[in-house]
């Protein structure tokens, strides 16, 4: 069993160190942006949260795609323009996954590290590297060389090279089961590391909020954040994330109600856990903050329709039963 480090103590993973004087284009690796004809290439699409892919709806311009890291650009180049920079741990963990190939993920080659804070288990995540030196199973402290940046995965070239960075919560260990069941014609080749089972953090905000309190935890961070819908479960014997991270469950909460109701950002990052008296036979969407947008545009398309017609859509209900696989 790995230390139990109270402390999170977070380093970069690279030299640039950017975030810290204001972010922004020095750090940030800028996306290729079409959007009604006019092209651009705007940092902030490197950030955290919904950055990509800007719809014109009644209420102005929303984005709708979701990034859940960050993209940190490249400092050091050779003469050919391929980036050098050397990408390090960013605390002490073990590598539980490397993906060699490329083309298995839209990560390219990437590596996940998992740290242990508090009694409950985190997974830095690594992607788009030229060339990895870590192996599954190895124990890895803070600032140690894993990798070298890169741009491999889809629709990247050499100018646009970067790290992603993400820090994840962990959805089920029953995933695999559960994407075979929903996903059969679409090989999963990272097991419980598929990024579908990860859910991110504001890794970037995180850094700034350590920087402030060094003594800051996940669960605290995390407590800041914005509920935008709540999920009733029914009772399941399989229901992970409560072993996974028993900070979720309200205080002084009790055991013996009918389902559960789980509380998540409009990203889907899981925020908190409470019992409920209502009888569900599936997963049911119990709250939604109020909104005039269509919410599949500002969830993933978890959930559709809007106001008071608010619904998990049917891939959201799949999402949610990944949550009791295989109840």
């Amino acid at each position: 069993m790995m230390g139990q480090n109270q402390i999170v103590d977070l380093v970069l993973p690279t030299d640039n160190d950017a975030l810290f004087s204001g972010g922004g284009p020095a750090f940030y690796q800028y996306i290729e942006r079409d959007y009604k004809g006019v092209k651009s290439t705007p940092w902030e699409g490197g950030r955290y949260g919904f950055v990509r892919d800007p719809m014109e709806t009644s209420a102005g311009v929303v984005y709708t795609r979701f990034h859940e890291g960050i993209d940190i650009r490249a400092l050091h180049r050779d003469g050919r323009g391929e980036p050098l920079d050397e990408v390090r741990a960013i605390a002490d963990g073990k590598v539980v996954h490397v993906n060699p190939v490329p083309g298995y993920s839209n990560y390219g080659k990437y590596v996940v590290i998992e740290h242990h804070w508090d009694g409950s288990s985190y997974y830095s995540l690594y992607g788009h590297l030229s060339s990895i030196a870590a192996q599954p199973g190895d124990m890895v402290k803070r600032t140690q060389p894993i990798a070298t940046m890169g741009y491999t995965g889809s629709g990247l070239n050499q100018a646009r090279a970067h790290l992603h960075l993400e820090l994840n919560l962990m959805l089920s260990h029953q995933f695999e089961a559960w994407y075979n069941t929903f996903f059969r014609n679409d090989p999963n080749h990272n097991g419980i590391y598929n990024g579908m089972n990860l859910a991110g953090l504001d890794i970037a905000q995180f850094y700034l909020a350590l920087h402030k309190d060094p003594s800051l935890t996940i669960p605290e961070f995390l407590s800041r954040e914005e509920t935008f819908y709540k999920v009733t479960l029914p009772k399941s014997r399989h229901f992970d994330l409560l072993r996974l991270y028993p900070w979720m469950l309200a205080a002084g909460s009790r055991n013996e109600k009918s389902s559960w109701e789980v509380s998540f950002t409009r990203s889907g990052l899981p925020l908190k856990i409470e019992p409920s008296d209502k009888h569900v036979a599936q997963p049911e969407l119990s709250y939604v903050k109020k909104s005039s947008i269509n919410y599949s545009y500002l969830t993933r398309d978890v959930v559709s329709g809007r106001e008071s017609s608010a619904h998990l859509t049917n891939y959201g209900k799949q999402l949610m039963r990944l949550l009791i696989y295989p109840d």
